[in-house]
C-alpha cells in the first residue's frame, strides 16, 4: 500500500532550544511514542501551521480535502488528507475524592485541577491565553434561568432557515449506559463542517453577526447554553459543503466531567471527521492513525455510545445535513432531582424550584388569556410560544412529539392602542438610529376585568424576545394592573445571554417612554375594566373634604349675602369685605397675602405688582382652583407680617365705589370661566346622557321585540302542543275501535266453529 500523505503541524523552532509545550484544543498531553515528530495540537480558535509529512502507512483511505481558504499557504494541487483536531489521551479518571463530579449547576464550579506550574512561551516569543475548563461553567452562570439556555439553540435552528431547515426538534433521550435521561436539540439546516464545528466548540467565533435576519452574534450562545443545562455535550453534524456534493460529517464532544475528572488545565474537546467518497464514509486523518484511535476512545469513554458504530448510527437518524445535538449528565436541585421535569407533561419540559408556582398554574387554567404570562418562567412550551414575534411558515418547532403553536400577545388584548417611538438624536444631532422606530402595541389583557396583576413589555430585538413581560411601572396600589404591550426594540443592544439589554442611555430613554404610555393608557382607560383613576379619586376627595368643612359653609352664606348687596351702589365696602374675608377663608395665607396687595394705598405699587403677577402666573385655562393651589404653593414668608396693615386699610377703600380694585375683575373673570368651564362640561355630559339614552331606548325596543319573538314563540309551542293532544286522541280512538272490531271478529268466529262442529257432530250421527 502506498504511503499516505498528511498535513501535519511543524512546531517553530523555539528560543533558547526549549521546545513549546501547549496543551490546546483537541489536543494529547503527552507525546506518542511511535510519532518522533510529536503531535500537533491547536488551541481554542488557534490556526495551524502546516507541512507536507510522510507517515507510516495505515489503513485509512486516502482522500482529498478542500480548496484551503486564502490566507493558509496551501497549494490546492496536492492530494492531502484533511486535518480535523489532533486526538486526546485518554485518561481515566482519578480515585481522589476531588475528582468526584458535582451535579448542582450552581457548585459544579468548585474546581481546582492540577498544578500550573510550567507556562510555556509559544511560537515568535509570545505568550498566549489559556483557557481553564473552569470558565465553561463560568461563563454558563450568565443564564440565571435554565430556559433561557434552551432559547439560545433554538436560535441558531432558526437562524438556519437560510439553508433549508424546516424544523427543530426537542425532545428527551435514555441514556444506555447508566439509564440517565439525556435531552436532543436536532434540526435539519445546513449543518457544520468540521471548520464550522471548531468554531462552534471554540469561543468568540461568530460569522452570523454579518449577516442580515439572524439572531447569533456573539459566537458564544452554545457554549454557555449547553453547559448550563448539562455537564456534556456530543455534537453530530453533516454537511453537504459549499457545491453541495462534498458531503462531511463531524462528531465532537464538549466534557466537563471528562476535563474535571482528568484534570486538564485547557479546554480539550476531542473530535471525529468523516468525508464521504462515493457511498462510503472514510475517516479524515490530521496526524496519525494512533492518535484517531486515542480520538475514538476518549469519545467512547466519555460519551453515551460504546462503540464507534454506535456513533456513526446516530447519522443515519438525519437526513442528508442537519445538526443532532446530544446534552448529557444533566444538573440536578438541591434534593437531587433533576432541575428539568419531564414527567409532569408528557408533552413539555418544565423547571422545578422557584420558578414554579402552583398557585399561577391554577390561575392559568381560570384566565387563559393570561395563561402565557403566569406559566412561561416554569414551561418551555409556553416560553418557545411567545419567543419569536413572527415564524416562518415553513419552520416548526416540535418539543416532545407535539408542535409548538405560535402565540402573538397581541390576540390577549383589549382596547388596544399603537404608539409610535422613534430613538431620541444622540449629541450634535447624529443618531445611529434615524431609520428605526417602535411600534409599541398596547392594550388591557382580556382578564383585565377579573383584576388579575397582570403586566408587562414583551420586547423583542431581531425577531427574538428579550424582556418577557417587562414590569416598568411597580406602583404601590392596583395601578397599571392588567396592561401589557409589544413592542420589537432593533435599536436596543441585548445583553450576551440575551435575557436583557444592556443598560445604555437608549435604553434609559425607552424606558421612560414606556412608562409614560402606560400611565396615560391607564388614566384615560382603567374606567373600562373598573378601576378609577387617582387623579379621579383625588378630585372628588378634596371637594368632599372642602364641602364638609364649617369654613366653607360660611363663606358660602357671605358670599350670597354680599351678591345680593351688590345691586345697590351703598353696599360696595360691605362686597368688597366679603371679597376680601371670603378669599381669606379659601386661600389661606397666600389669599391675605392678595387682599393687602389689593387693599394698601401706601404699598399698592410694589406690593400689588408682586401679587398680580403671582395670580397670572398661577391662574390656569381650566377656572380657579388650580390657580389658587399654586397660589398656596407659595412662600408666605410676607404674609404674617401684613395682616393688621389689611384691617386698616379696607374700610378706607370702600369709600371708592367707582374704581372697584383689580382682584375683583380678575375674581369675577375666574368665576366666569369655571362657570362656561363647568358649562362645557354638562354639555358634554349632556350629550353623552342622550347617547345613552337613544342606546338606552334601542335596547328596550329590542328587548319589546325579544319579548314579543318569545310570545310568539310559545303560542307556536302551544297549538303545536294542543294538535299533538288532539292526534293522540284520534289515535286512541282508532285504536279503541280496532280493538272492538277485532273482538267482534272473534266473538263471530267462535260461533261460526260452534256452528261447524254442531253440524260435523249432527253428520256423524246420522252415518251411524
Amino acid at each position: 500500500m502506498d504511503k499516505i500523505r498528511v498535513k501535519q503541524e511543524i512546531l517553530p523552532t523555539p528560543v533558547n532550544g526549549n521546545e513549546p509545550c501547549v496543551i490546546d484544543l483537541c489536543s494529547s498531553d503527552e507525546e506518542d511514542d511511535d510519532n518522533d515528530n510529536g503531535d500537533a495540537s491547536i488551541l481554542v480558535g488557534e490556526k495551524r501551521a502546516r507541512s507536507d509529512t510522510v507517515i507510516s502507512p495505515t489503513p485509512a483511505k486516502r482522500v482529498a480535502v478542500e480548496e484551503e481558504e486564502e490566507g493558509f499557504g496551501q497549494s490546492s494541487e496536492q492530494a492531502i488528507v484533511a486535518l480535523p483536531a489532533t486526538p486526546c489521551n485518554v485518561v481515566r479518571p482519578s480515585p481522589s475524592p476531588s475528582s468526584s463530579s458535582c451535579k448542582q449547576f450552581w457548585k459544579a464550579g468548585d474546581y481546582e485541577g492540577t498544578s500550573g506550574g510550567h507556562w510555556e512561551v509559544s511560537a515568535g516569543g509570545f505568550d498566549h491565553v489559556r483557557v481553564h475548563p473552569k470558565f465553561l461553567h463560568s461563563n454558563a452562570t450568565s443564564h440565571k434561568w435554565a430556559l433561557g439556555a434552551f432559547a439560545e439553540l433554538l436560535d441558531n435552528a432558526l437562524d438556519e432557515v437560510h439553508s433549508g431547515a424546516t424544523y427543530v426538534n426537542v425532545n428527551m433521550l435514555s441514556n444506555r449506559k447508566d439509564g440517565s435521561r439525556m435531552l436532543l436539540i436536532e434540526d435539519n439546516g445546513g449543518g457544520m463542517n468540521p471548520e464550522k464545528m471548531r468554531h462552534c466548540m471554540s469561543l468568540g467565533y461568530s460569522a452570523k453577526s454579518k449577516l442580515a435576519n439572524t439572531i447569533g452574534q456573539y459566537g458564544n450562545g452554545f457554549k454557555t447554553s449547553t453547559m448550563r443545562l448539562g455537564a456534556d455535550v456530543i455534537v453530530f453534524s453533516r454537511c453537504p459543503g459549499k457545491d453541495g456534493d462534498s458531503f462531511t460529517q463531524t462528531i465532537g464532544l464538549l466534557s466537563y466531567t471528562f476535563l474535571k475528572s482528568t484534570g486538564k488545565e485547557d479546554i480539550v474537546v476531542p473530535m471525529l471527521d468523516y468525508e464521504r467518497n462515493d457511498s462510503e464514509w472514510s475517516p479524515i486523518l490530521r496526524s496519525s492513525v494512533s492518535d484517531w484511535n486515542k480520538n475514538v476512545e476518549t469519545i467512547i469513554q466519555w460519551s453515551p455510545f460504546s462503540t464507534e458504530d454506535e456513533l456513526l448510527c446516530q447519522f443515519n437518524l438525519m437526513k442528508e445535513h442537519g445538526t443532532r445535538i446530544i446534552i448529557y449528565n444533566l444538573w440536578e436541585d438541591d434534593q437531587g432531582q433533576l432541575e428539568l421535569d419531564f414527567d409532569t407533561d408528557p408533552h413539555d419540559i418544565q423547571l422545578r424550584g422557584v420558578n414554579r408556582d402552583e398557585k399561577n398554574i391554577s390561575m392559568a387554567t381560570q384566565y387563559p388569556n393570561s395563561r402565557h404570562f403566569l406559566t412561561y418562567k416554569h414551561s418551555l412550551r409556553s416560553y418557545v410560544s411567545i419567543l419569536y414575534l413572527r415564524v416562518p411558515p415553513e419552520f416548526r418547532i416540535i418539543l416532545r412529539g407535539r408542535d409548538v403553536e405560535h402565540h402573538n400577545i397581541v390576540n390577549d388584548m383589549m382596547h388596544t392602542n399603537q404608539i409610535t417611538y422613534r430613538p431620541k438624536e444622540g449629541p450634535g444631532g447624529q443618531s445611529n438610529f434615524s431609520n428605526m422606530s417602535a411600534v409599541v402595541t398596547i392594550g388591557f389583557v382580556k382578564d383585565a376585568k377579573h383584576h388579575v396583576d397582570v403586566q408587562g413589555f414583551n420586547v423583542y430585538h431581531k425577531n427574538r424576545l428579550i424582556k418577557p413581560f417587562w414590569r416598568i411601572w411597580n406602583a404601590a396600589g392596583s395601578q397599571g394592573r392588567g396592561i401589557i404591550g409589544v413592542l420589537e426594540a432593533d435599536f436596543v443592544e441585548p445583553a450576551h445571554d440575551k435575557q436583557g439589554f444592556e443598560r445604555t442611555t437608549v435604553l434609559s430613554r425607552l424606558e421612560t417612554r414606556l412608562l409614560v404610555m402606560q400611565k396615560n393608557y391607564w388614566r384615560l382607560n382603567c374606567h373600562k375594566i373598573g378601576y378609577v383613576s387617582a387623579q379621579g379619586k383625588k378630585s372628588v376627595k378634596d371637594s368632599e373634604d372642602r364641602e364638609s368643612s364649617p369654613e366653607y359653609a360660611v363663606s358660602t352664606r357671605k358670599r350670597g349675602a354680599a351678591l345680593s348687596s351688590f345691586k345697590s351702589p351703598t353696599s360696595a365696602a360691605a362686597a368688597e369685605k366679603f371679597e376680601s374675608r371670603t378669599n381669606v377663608n379659601r386661600g389661606g395665607k397666600g389669599a391675605v397675602r392678595h387682599s393687602k396687595g389689593v387693599g394698601s394705598s401706601k404699598k399698592s405699587g410694589k406690593l400689588g405688582k408682586n401679587t398680580s403677577s403671582r395670580i397670572n402666573g398661577g391662574a390656569k385655562p381650566k377656572g380657579a382652583p388650580p390657580a389658587v393651589e399654586d397660589i398656596n404653593s407659595e412662600d408666605d414668608s410676607d404674609s404674617d407680617s401684613s395682616g393688621e396693615e389689611n384691617d386698616s386699610v379696607l374700610p378706607e377703600k370702600s369709600f371708592e365705589p367707582s374704581k372697584p380694585p383689580s382682584s375683583d375683575s380678575r375674581t369675577l373673570s375666574q368665576l366666569e370661566q369655571e362657570n362656561e368651564t363647568l358649562k362645557e362640561r354638562l354639555n358634554k355630559k349632556e350629550a353623552v346622557y342622550v347617547v345613552l339614552q337613544d342606546e338606552l331606548r334601542r335596547e328596550k325596543e329590542l328587548r319589546k321585540k325579544l319579548e314579543a319573538e318569545v310570545q310568539r314563540t310559545k303560542d307556536e309551542l302551544e297549538e303545536v302542543k294542543k294538535e299533538q293532544e288532539s292526534l293522540i286522541d284520534i289515535f286512541s280512538e282508532d285504536r279503541d275501535r280496532r280493538d272492538k272490531e277485532e273482538q267482534d271478529l272473534r266473538n263471530k268466529l267462535e260461533e261460526k266453529e260452534k256452528e261447524i262442529q254442531a253440524l260435523v257432530d249432527e253428520k256423524s250421527r246420522g252415518r251411524r
